[in-house]
């Protein structure tokens, strides 16, 4: 089984979308039970809440239902479990870097280095933003995903 761990800061709007999307993606193809996915929060920030409004309404109307998702916080636990731990942005990948031992950091990753038709690096944070914001990070995380999944075809199945 290959584990897929996304992580942005409040685990709210970035990474919850990224779990949503790639699901789908992996669904379509047929791999669920071949991969698992989850996403979490650098920060508690918002433990035990749904995505935010903005990206579950943005999300929606592309077919990707967050609802049913919670967030959580990384623990250190997760650089055992997961396969591959993706940061939405370099201050979170130096936030995960921070907690995890060092024989494990090479679980983590940028998620963009994924993209195949993108050239930006990270994923911004849309959440103080306007609503072109949500659409934008769809745009990222879909293009990602899709590299993602052939990635772990290609290395792992």
């Amino acid at each position: 089984m290959v584990k897929v761990l996304f992580v942005c800061m409040g685990n709210i709007c970035r990474s919850p979308t990224a779990e949503g999307v790639f699901r789908h993606v992996v669904e379509e193809a047929g791999l669920s039970h071949l991969i698992e996915i989850d996403s979490a929060g650098t920060h508690a920030y918002h433990i035990g809440e749904q995505p935010d409004r903005r990206s579950q309404a943005t999300a929606l109307r592309r077919g990707f239902d967050l609802s049913a998702q919670q967030a959580r916080k990384v623990i250190r636990q997760d650089f055992e479990e997961y396969t591959y731990v993706l940061a939405m942005d370099r201050d979170n990948y130096a936030n995960l870097g921070a907690i995890c031992s060092e024989d494990l950091a090479h679980k983590i990753t940028l998620f963009l280095e994924h993209g195949e038709n993108i050239s930006e690096t990270e994923v911004p944070d849309p959440y103080y933003g306007g609503e072109n914001g949500f659409e934008h990070v769809l745009d990222l995380i879909e293009d990602a995903s899709k590299g993602l999944l052939l990635h772990i075809q290609t290395h792992h199945l």
